[in-house]
């Protein structure tokens, strides 16, 4: 597709998300994403919106997504005018933009599957996490959205994503890649291969705990990293969580666990400086000062008990498909040279060993 049909196609599934009286002035790539294509529209008025093109690929159910967030947005705004404000915050949920045909969503000639989401203006992500106190905020956000959908019937929402966070499906996954052989054996890749293996009895922890009942299935976001946790510009709080496409069943620990493995590497998952890559418990108990007072109305014995099982896990269930990805030929993430899964799964990989060897501080934590 050449730049300027890529553009003419932008422009007029743009169009279709705007109401009589717009017209449309810009549309530009934004974000960073590494599954869906995001683009910022502005209208001549200086209305903006979010439109993506959803990964059918990865969403074989694109229309369920949007049936999730719909029901997800119904009930946060139901419990929001149920509940008292809080002085000095605002809390915002992206709301579904209708197409002008009164559908959620819009199709391109090829079956392309477009959305459009609402903008929330004067905040902005950060792709890591700058400070204590942003990182306390990161931990409110999740907190605050765990709470206002813990009393949502999981059994209302669609499992978008099967198997996501299912990490025994993703170590079958890697065995069955790894058992074809068709890849180069470079020391980086007999590491990897390695680390796996030598952890392979950590890979069922939540599943098995799931099904003895010791975890309880309900709501979660899916994917709470840093960057999709929206800062104000001017008070530096919390105002939303984005990227809703993976609310569905699951467990609350997946959603703790990837937000603490993404928030405490001050390094970030893309650094090249890989021997310096930590896990930060100044970081940790930030966050987790700003979460757990938000869920102790419905959080268990054993809810606790597994916050450092969880947190271990999700840095080596993302550090496990990095891996994997790379080995399968760069098939899932989107990737700017050959090497970079591998190079990202080595630093979730850093990552694993430094989180288990602050396991007693991580515990301690309350």
């Amino acid at each position: 597709m050449t730049v300027e049909t890529k553009s003419d196609l932008l422009h007029h599934i743009a169009n279709d998300f705007l109401t009589p009286t717009d017209t449309l002035a810009d549309v530009r790539e934004y974000g960073a994403g590494n599954i869906n294509d995001t683009y910022l529209v502005t209208t001549a008025a200086g209305r903006r919106f979010i439109l993506q093109r959803i990964n059918r690929r990865v969403f074989k159910r694109p229309e369920w997504i949007m049936s999730n967030i719909r029901v997800y947005g119904e009930h946060v705004a139901a419990r929001l005018a149920a509940e008292a404000d809080t002085p000095g915050r605002r809390w915002e949920t992206p709301q579904i933009v209708p197409a002008r045909d009164g559908r959620d969503y819009a199709l391109d000639a090829e079956g392309g599957f477009w959305r459009a989401l609402t903008f929330i203006e004067g905040a902005r992500t950060y792709a890591k996490i700058r400070d204590v106190h942003h990182a306390r905020e990161v931990g409110y956000a999740l907190g605050r959205f765990h709470n206002l959908i813990s009393d949502l019937d999981a059994g209302r929402l669609y499992d978008t994503l099967a198997g996501y966070h299912i990490t025994p499906r993703y170590l079958a996954h890697h065995d069955a890649v790894a058992a074809r052989g068709d890849f180069a054996r470079s020391p980086e890749v007999v590491y990897g291969l390695r680390f796996v293996e030598a952890r392979r009895d950590v890979i069922p922890v939540l599943e098995d705990a799931k099904q003895q009942g010791k975890l309880r299935l309900r709501l979660a976001h899916g994917d709470p990293k840093v960057d999709n946790v929206m800062i104000d510009d001017v008070t530096g709080q919390a105002v939303g969580l984005i990227d809703l496409d993976t609310i569905k069943p699951g467990l609350v620990h997946y959603d703790i666990g990837d937000c603490l493995r993404s928030g405490c590497n001050p390094l970030g998952e893309e650094t090249e400086d890989i021997d310096a890559v930590y896990f930060d418990m100044d970081l940790c108990r930030a966050i987790l000062q700003g979460y757990l007072p938000l869920v102790r109305g419905f959080y268990t014995t054993d809810d606790y008990a597994y916050l450092y099982a969880a947190v271990r896990l999700l840095a080596l269930e993302q550090g496990l498909r990095f891996f994997t990805d790379y080995l399968e030929g760069n098939v899932y993430y989107k990737v700017k040279h050959a090497y970079h899964n591998l190079a990202r799964s080595l630093v979730q990989f850093k990552l694993v060993e430094s989180i288990e060897a602050q396991e007693a501080d991580i515990r301690a934590i309350k």
